[in-house]
């Protein structure tokens, strides 16, 4: 097999089951397909931009090996594919909590959960600001989960319950994605800029850098999902 089909063959492999299973009756995820694919422009502009960056800077970068070497501006793209796959099955992930257990609500736990988060990741970019991988991601997520609870009724759609629920689902399928990236490795980072712990071969910023995508993704999709008038 050509190795340099590796990274788009994982990205393909990922979304098969999720966009098979958007037909399916109840959950019915193609109907809500333009509130999806609406929702993920702006983050995945922004973690574009941010991705180009850190090639740039060399926080990570890419095994020639495994990449067709098409390129958007110094990204594979197959790493801007990236940003709409995972967003994809993510919500879709997301979407099957609240159809199949639609009395899930927002619950002051869950909230005092994400509060408990974002106090914990402003703790850590303050600890290792020297670190560009460790900080960016932890104060990006910190100040996204402020700002959405600061202006809580601007994003009252979002059911932070379901969210946590979903987001526990979401990591097991994240890491084998992201433990095929790193253990080829498709996806090489610099320790230097990292916290050096590592889940198997996964560093440990990739949780929360992947968190941030996700939350973003679901709260812009819930919001564009109530302007639409579709209901669970």
């Amino acid at each position: 097999m050509n190795t340099h089909y590796t990274y788009f063959l994982i990205l393909a492999g990922s979304i098969a089951g999720p966009l098979a299973l958007s037909f399916d009756k109840k959950v019915a995820f193609y109907r809500k397909w333009p509130a999806v694919f609406s929702a993920m422009l702006l983050p995945a502009l922004f973690y574009i931009v941010w991705d180009v960056v850190f090639t740039h800077l060399n926080v990570w970068s890419f095994n020639t090996d495994y990449i067709t070497n098409i390129r958007i501006v110094n990204l594979p793209v197959e790493e801007v594919l990236f940003f709409f796959v995972v967003p994809y099955c993510c919500t879709f992930i997301y979407e099957c909590i609240r159809c199949y257990f639609p009395n899930i609500q927002s619950t002051k736990t869950a909230q005092n959960i994400l509060y408990g988060l974002a106090i914990t990741m402003l703790g850590i970019a303050i600890m290792f600001n020297h670190l560009y991988y460790t900080f960016y991601t932890a104060i990006f997520l910190a100040a996204f989960i402020f700002i959405v609870s600061m202006f809580k009724q601007a994003f009252a759609s979002f059911n932070n319950t379901a969210f946590l629920i979903a987001y526990a689902i979401i990591i097991i399928p994240f890491m084998v994605v992201n433990g095929f990236l790193t253990a080829i490795p498709v996806v090489l980072y610099n320790n230097a800029e990292n916290l050096g712990i590592r889940i198997t071969t996964i560093p440990i910023e990739d949780t929360f850098y992947g968190m941030l995508l996700v939350i973003w993704n679901i709260i812009l999709y819930e919001k564009l999902l109530k302007r639409s008038q579709i209901s669970y």
